[in-house]
């Protein structure tokens, strides 16, 4: 079932409903903003479909629409005569984003994107994509867009700037942390950027420079299978992969790096279990709320939702998610096409990813990740619930919050939340963590005058948190634990005593309390969680004195049943 022609039609069927949008160089269908410049946001909407159309052509796949389209899109957006010129840009322009897929294109089906286009098109499109080395590009993940242009202009014989190139490759080694992981940038945030865009471009890098960069290329590789060991964990048995970091709205595109795998030839699993991994994931979302109903990706995670959005995610933003597709330039006879799919290998119950700051527990083919991150200070939508809550888990999915007035309105699932003066806080400054074999410990503080140092402990049946907590106030904490979907009149709940619970026919999230603490259940404000667009939440409630206040709170999310 699962052969080339299946996935070639697949992803062409995402990016059909697109056609009747193209207006040149540009692709329009909503308003809705992000922080940059609207000529910005309609050619990320005409770039972002080359994720997946470039494999898809490289692999010989045929479509004449999106072929004109795109020559005729690109003679448009680099005409500086033409009102749908994509424009000149400034430094970190969001446009140097969206270059990385055309040279994509160059690099991998110059049949279709740039041997058909005049000689004119084409030194309008390499003066404009040269442009790129006069600039600065956010010292991120960024730096391989400027990579990737060199290359591609490399690649098609046009000038580049070599001295440029091995500036950027080394720039991009001092990210690299060990045992396959980097961090993206300065701040450091270690999320999915480290699967689609690390490791992406770096496989990426290594199939189109393995003859001229054998030596890059092979680190490339080697850093990969060592990330793809522990990577894993990330991924349920039942395609679901556990949301945490941002750029959710990107959805399949966590199954990037496996494609990239089998693109460029390597095998940290076996092929037929990447395979698995990719046929699960890409089901999985194909089968959920994710599109409008002009059949757009919409921006959103499980279900259409801007509250959980970033603040760069435009309209044709989720079609990054397209970087899943990369095996399609796999050949016709390559073994990928006919192997069976392949259920996971033998995970370990616990896994330290001492890079990540991360230790992961799995129990039932499903995986909680218990956070030590300090990405207090990365700014740009939601960073507080998508990095600081003490564990994440895709079965719950998680929380944003809507407000701070009231606990409905702040959801804060899997977080120590203070309420005092009618305003809930949650975690916020980070001071210190400590990720071992069987434990984190996290020192933080909500606000000035109050301390915490909490310790999560995984458990058999989910997971212990101690909190030791000074405070210059009398208040209330409300110690949090997954939110489960609310179906109505299908859901049981309880909050009474020392214990609260809510369950459906597939979720069930208990809490214990401590001594001291009353079991309680938020009913969490509309379309806060990222899966279900309706939560609540069991909770345990603690009288918070001044000076130092110790409580302890069990967890158990019943995965195990």
């Amino acid at each position: 079932m699962y052969n080339k022609q299946y996935f070639q039609e697949q992803m062409i069927n995402i990016i059909n409903p697109l056609k009747k949008f193209y207006d040149g160089g540009v692709v329009r269908f909503a308003r809705h903003s992000a922080w940059y410049e609207n000529v910005s946001a309609d050619m990320e909407a005409f770039s972002r479909p080359l994720w997946g159309l470039v494999p898809f052509f490289a692999g010989g796949g045929s479509d004449e629409d999106f072929k004109k389209l795109y020559t005729e899109g690109i003679a448009d957006g680099t005409d500086e005569r033409s009102p749908r010129y994509w424009g000149r840009y400034h430094d970190r322009d969001q446009r140097f984003v969206e270059m990385a897929a055309i040279a994509y294109g160059l690099m991998f089906a110059p049949d279709k994107l740039w041997k058909p286009l005049s000689c004119d098109v084409k030194d309008n499109l390499c003066e404009w994509l040269s442009g790129i080395n006069q600039k600065e590009v956010c010292d991120s993940n960024w730096i391989f867009f400027r990579v990737f242009v060199n290359c591609a202009l490399k690649k098609i014989g046009r000038p580049y700037d070599n001295e440029r190139l091995q500036k950027d490759i080394a720039r991009l080694d001092e990210f690299y942390l060990g045992n396959g992981w980097y961090k993206d940038g300065p701040v450091g945030q270690k999320d999915y950027y480290i699967s689609f865009a690390f490791h992406f471009y770096g496989l990426i890098y290594a199939a189109a420079m393995r003859d001229e960069d054998s030596e890059r290329a092979e680190i490339y590789k080697k850093r990969a299978c060592e990330f793809a060991k522990t990577f894993i964990y990330w991924f349920d048995e039942d395609g679901e992969a556990v949301p945490y970091g941002r750029s959710l709205t990107y959805r399949f595109a966590q199954t990037a790096f496996w494609s990239a795998c089998i693109a460029a030839d390597i095998r940290p699993f076996s092929i037929e279990v990447m395979k698995g991994i990719l046929v699960r994931n890409l089901e999985n979302w194909l089968s959920k709320d994710i599109f409008d109903h002009s059949s757009l990706l919409t921006v959103g995670y499980d279900y259409p939702n801007l509250l959980m959005a970033e603040h760069y995610n435009a309209h044709g933003s989720p079609y990054w998610s397209l970087k899943a597709y990369a095996f399609l330039m796999l050949p016709d006879d390559h073994e990928f096409w006919k192997c069976e799919a392949a259920s996971m290998p033998g995970l370990d119950s616990m896994k330290l990813i001492k890079e990540a700051d991360m230790l992961v527990s799995r129990r039932n083919g499903r995986s909680v990740l218990y956070a030590g991150s300090d990405n207090e200070n990365f700014e740009c939508g939601q960073i507080v619930p998508k990095y600081l809550k003490f564990a994440y888990s895709a079965h719950f999915g998680f929380n944003v919050m809507k407000g701070a007035m009231n606990i409905e309105e702040a959801a804060p699932d899997s977080m120590l939340a203070f309420e005092l003066d009618g305003m809930i806080m949650v975690r916020r400054h980070f001071v210190s963590c400590a990720v071992t074999e069987d434990k984190v410990i996290i020192e933080w503080s909500p606000f000035k005058g109050i301390d915490v140092n909490t310790t999560v402990i995984p458990t058999a049946e989910g997971h212990i948190r101690r909190h030791k907590i000074i405070s210059e106030y009398e208040c209330e904490a409300y110690d949090v634990g997954f939110a489960v979907a609310n179906r109505d009149a299908d859901n049981c709940v309880s909050g009474e005593g020392e214990t609260a619970w809510a369950k459906n026919d597939f979720q069930h999230c208990e809490v214990i309390t401590g001594t001291g603490g009353e079991g309680v259940v938020i009913q969490a404000a509309p379309n806060t969680n990222l899966r279900y667009s309706k939560t609540i939440i069991p909770a345990a409630r603690y009288r918070i004195n001044k000076g130092e206040t110790v409580i302890e709170t069990i967890i158990k999310d019943h995965m195990e049943d």
